[in-house]
């Protein structure tokens, strides 16, 4: 009932290998640290600012090569849909990654995937890893141990920290995620909030039913599973976990605790 695979479909999600220790779901955040502190991060020194200075200037990056966005026709479309298209002397560059002017970037173990937007007033701290074609809109804050997969959405104004997004999640609009989990295809309403720090102190128990579970985790948000879906400005409660295709309904605060697969919760 708790465990990864009660969750989440792991066979595709390139970063499965962090859940494979895991007794409980939860357990991968407490994992995420150390795995992102042993991936290979490429050097992006040679056209970074220092100090998490904005970019001047729009970057693509294409294979292991670095170009001016002023020499390249960029379309602007749906990166997660695989509509970001740049051209350079009338040649596609299949899975050029685009760096909008303006966007900031702190610290030296950030990887960006192929396919990638990451537009202006965005601010990505290290660690992170953007997987391919995930777009990071316009004032994104991403407070590092970040770990997104493929087609992800991090959304205008959302403030991400120590989460992990598997393939397809989307936090779109306004939304702040703390020491969470989203599934494949899950889906924030603009201005879902995934709570992560009670008042009392201690860690955050896991209310299942029959009892509690320990998580060990002082700072723990909330675990969405495949295909769930937050309504405009829900709140989870710290600890909270929403099985597969569960339903958070508009303006409603969830409960901190296992809610069940298909859940609809009306607050």
């Amino acid at each position: 009932m708790l465990t990864p695979s009660s969750f989440f479909d792991l066979e595709d999600f390139s970063h499965r290998e962090l859940f494979a220790n895991a007794t409980f779901v939860w357990d991968a955040l407490k994992e995420l640290k150390h795995y992102l502190a042993h991936q290979n991060y490429p050097d992006l020194s040679t056209f970074m600012p220092k100090n998490g200075e904005p970019l001047a200037h729009t970057v693509v990056l294409h294979d292991t090569t670095v170009l001016s966005g002023d020499d390249c026709d960029i379309e602007f479309g749906d990166a997660p849909k695989g509509k970001l298209i740049v051209r350079r002397q009338g040649t596609i560059l299949e899975g050029a990654s685009v760096l909008m002017a303006g966007a900031s970037f702190l610290g030296s173990q950030i990887a960006i995937g192929t396919g990638v937007l990451v537009e202006p007033g965005a601010m990505i701290s290290s660690p992170t890893i953007i997987g391919d074609r995930t777009v990071v809109r316009q004032g994104a804050y991403v407070r590092g141990y970040c770990l997104f997969g493929k087609c992800c959405v991090v959304g205008h104004v959302t403030e991400v920290k120590h989460s992990i997004f598997l393939d397809e999640a989307k936090a779109g609009h306004f939304a702040y995620l703390g020491d969470s989990i989203l599934g494949k295809d899950a889906n924030l309403g603009a201005g879902t909030k995934l709570a992560n720090l009670k008042f009392t102190p201690g860690s955050v128990q896991v209310r299942v039913p029959g009892g509690s579970e320990d998580s060990g985790l002082r700072k723990f948000g909330a675990i969405l599973g495949d295909g769930v879906q937050t309504g405009c400005n829900s709140v989870t409660n710290p600890g909270t976990l929403l099985s597969p295709q569960a339903m958070l309904l508009p303006n409603t605060t969830a409960p901190s605790g296992y809610h069940k697969k298909r859940a609809i919760i009306r607050g």
